[in-house]
């Protein structure tokens, strides 16, 4: 029987468990977690207006499991021994013939007075703590930015940081409470959202100029304080800082001996396999994958690299080289809370559809159809 272990429970972990389910009935399969839950991240930009709460956006994963015979080890990884076969954790160490690690990314907290910013895709909490932010305001200015990993252009999030200045612009009209409030976009780049195309770009700048959003653009961020961001191109006040970071590999991949990219991710091959290794993959936010400079770093493309994975293992497994590719897409609903915009990208095409209300009831639609599968 081929025993597999997936390292995370996020969404290229669970994408990887269903195919591999699917394809074979009676492979041991082992998920290595703190927390038998799921948290849909894409609808955390949701949460500080009060539109969604923890229930709505999480699922408990027991049930799921116990559909679909997975042993669920509820202990976090450590470490690994053996070229990947032992997976040391907080609590016991797990054996396999295949290895998926799924763990995640963590954002970079190297820019002084980064504890001062508020990184809402980080977990429930997070973003819970600017509606409460928010709430306790009656006037002032919000500051909205994201940089990069300045060792790996592709290691970042850019995107829900647009959702959350959109969103909160619209929550605040919505109150009759916009005018008591200024809005400031920043980041290092002139030019932001560019992995989404040039034209997404214009549309995104321009939205928030007839939004009356001020831009602070082109300039390297040097910090924060309580009350301010600080950049070169000069310092301005904020009432609340709400940045998203670069993003690097998961702290306990750190010290493991796998190959790491100048960024701290996994070094992984267009099969998702970690360089060098036998049947060790890298999926999702703790990888470092070929392909163009605009590869997005996103749930869609998690569950791609988790297809490819997953059939990979067990190919290896049977003895036949591991062929399968992933496409390398960038698909996504900028929302606004009361609109959405879709932006597409293949390394073939780049579309952008208006914004427009349906889009952003399709959005809260796929959070539904995709929670469904794992409640």
């Amino acid at each position: 029987m081929k025993k597999i272990t997936v390292i995370g429970t996020g969404f290229g972990a669970l994408t990887a468990v269903k195919t591999l389910r699917k394809a074979d009935k009676t492979a041991a399969i082992t998920v290595i977690g703190k927390t038998p839950e799921f948290l849909y991240y894409p609808s955390l930009i949701w949460v500080p207006s009060g539109l969604r709460k923890r229930e709505a956006i999480t699922a408990n994963l027991q049930a799921f499991f116990k559909r679909n015979n997975i042993h669920f080890h509820p202990h976090p990884a450590t470490g690994l021994a053996d070229g990947g076969r032992s997976v040391i954790t907080e609590n016991g160490t797990v054996e396999n013939d295949a290895l998926i690690i799924a763990s995640g990314g963590r954002y970079l907290q190297k820019l002084p007075g980064i504890e001062h910013a508020m990184i809402p895709c980080r977990s429930y909490e997070d973003a819970d703590k600017i509606r409460e932010r928010l709430d306790g305001l009656k006037e002032g200015t919000l500051a909205f930015g994201f940089s990069g990993n300045p060792n790996e252009g592709s290691a970042m999030r850019g995107g829900p940081i647009f959702e959350f200045l959109f969103g909160t612009e619209s929550w605040l009209r919505q109150q009759g409470r916009r005018d008591k409030f200024r809005l400031v976009f920043f980041c290092p780049s002139p030019r932001p959202g560019q992995r989404m195309g040039d034209k997404a770009v214009d549309r995104l700048l321009n939205r928030m100029k007839a939004n009356r959003i001020d831009l602070h653009l082109g300039h390297k961020i040097k910090g924060f304080t309580d009350s301010q961001v600080m950049t070169e191109g000069g310092d301005f006040h904020a009432d609340m800082i709400v940045f998203i970071p670069g993003m690097t590999g998961s702290e306990w991949l750190q010290d493991i001996d796998l190959p790491k990219s100048p960024g701290g991710l996994l070094k992984a091959d267009a099969h998702c396999r970690v360089e060098g290794q036998q049947c060790v993959y890298a999926v999702g936010d703790c990888g470092s994958f070929p392909g163009p400079d605009w590869k997005p770093k996103q749930a869609h493309m998690a569950d791609l690299q988790a297809v490819c994975a997953a059939r990979n293992v067990l190919a290896e497994l049977d003895g036949k080289p591991a062929t399968q590719t992933f496409r390398t897409e960038l698909a996504c609903i900028v929302d606004t809370t009361d609109s959405g915009m879709f932006v597409a990208r293949t390394e073939g095409f780049n579309v952008m559809l208006p914004s427009t209300r349906l889009l952003h009831w399709l959005k809260r639609f796929f959070e539904w159809w995709y929670l469904r599968q794992y409640r």
